[in-house]
């Protein structure tokens, strides 16, 4: 049983620091706004 409790406080360890480092991705991370331009051959268009 002690593995048991070992192995569960080590997903609970894990899953603290990804949730931990998700949520400062989005609280100090910014997206830069860009414009963006995507050129369509003419031959797409005109089948």
């Amino acid at each position: 049983m002690p593995s048991l409790f070992r192995f569960l406080f080590l997903c609970a360890v894990l899953f603290g620091i990804v949730y931990g480092s998700m949520f400062a991705l989005v609280m100090y991370v910014q997206p830069v706004d860009r414009e963006l331009t995507v050129r369509v051959p003419t031959e797409k268009l005109n089948r």
